[in-house]
């Protein structure tokens, strides 16, 4: 009886040991997350920031410096500009265009990062049978695009190479699934887009891109912004989401396999899709430099000067080069 007893004894100390031990660490750990500073990165499916959430080192590493990550996922650039412009993101990552329609209707905003390019996946899609094979063949056509996007950009830039004007073609403006329907059903005759859903149509579709961005000049590339206010107070911190975020880039750029797999269950697209996207795809964060910045300003001038914008943008006035 007296040994049972003891066993007792030792058993609920025991319990009690492991407790404590637990709600200790509870507390500590509890304390150490309270110490962390929260930065909302906001992202759309498919892009860096979505590889690096579904890789899991960068916000890893992001707490180890003390910062804790929120990944914010948005529709399209607009609505991550307007997110941006009212204090809901830290930083953005977003394409071409909308930053400089962003800066153009008064958002504070500056340029932190650079990014990769979807430049050789990224132009206009048509149908094999159509009969249009070249820029040339658009004239009178409809084509499909979403405004204040990269795409409206890549068109203006294939007229612009093939010695059309604005008013050679039916500008047909629609959303992303609203443009799937009009090419599915023939409504269109072509559509200015970007991967993964170039890729898809050309698999899918019986279709083909007539050109890509690299043969019109339109880079498509993309860009992490942030307000301006917290851009220039939290530098130290924009050099570690440019530090880590490159990290994993470099990884990306290294580890297609990866990757694709990563993408297929993100986007839940087919795993021939995601491949064509990622074998024409260049992924990166890097630092702002003049580069980039007058890729920038070709879009700011290439819309004032179509009418597209009211006002002109001087994009060197609104980038950290961060040195």
């Amino acid at each position: 009886m007296k040994h049972t007893t003891r066993k007792w004894l030792i058993f609920s100390l025991l319990v009690f040991w492991v407790a404590a031990a637990g709600y200790g660490w509870f507390l500590v750990h509890q304390e150490d997350n309270a110490k962390l500073k929260s930065v909302t990165i906001g992202f759309q499916a498919g892009d860096e920031f979505d590889i690096a959430k579904s890789r899991g080192q960068f916000a890893k590493k992001m707490e180890k410096k003390g910062y804790k990550v929120k990944f914010k996922e948005f529709q399209n650039g607009a609505a991550m500009m307007q997110a941006l412009a009212t204090g809901n993101v830290d930083y953005a990552r977003v394409g071409d265009t909308p930053p400089v329609s962003a800066l153009a209707a008064g958002t504070k905003l500056t340029y932190v990062a650079a990014g990769g390019t979807k430049e050789k996946g990224s132009g206009i899609i048509v149908k094999k049978n159509s009969g249009i094979n070249s820029l040339k063949d658009l004239k009178g056509k409809r084509v499909a695009y979403t405004k204040g996007t990269s795409s409206q950009y890549m068109l203006l830039r294939a007229l612009r190479k093939a010695g059309l004007g604005v008013d050679d073609i039916k500008w047909v403006n629609l959303d992303q699934d609203a443009a799937a329907v009009a090419y599915s059903k023939d409504k269109v005759d072509a559509w200015a887009n970007w991967d993964p859903t170039v890729a898809q149509v050309e698999l899918t579709e019986n279709s083909k891109l007539l050109v890509n961005g690299k043969q019109t000049g339109a880079v498509n590339r993309s860009f992490i912004v942030s307000p301006a206010k917290f851009a220039k107070n939290h530098r130290s911190l924009s050099r570690l989401i440019i530090k880590y975020g490159e990290q994993d880039m470099h990884w990306a750029n290294t580890h297609h396999a990866k990757v694709i797999k990563l993408m297929v269950k993100d986007l839940k697209l087919s795993k021939n899709v995601v491949q064509l996207a990622v074998k024409r795809r260049v992924f990166g964060i890097y630092k702002m430099n003049d580069e980039y910045a007058k890729e920038e300003q070709k879009i700011a001038n290439t819309f004032y000067q179509s009418g597209i914008l009211n006002k002109q943008v001087t994009i060197s006035k609104h980038v950290d080069y961060l040195k």
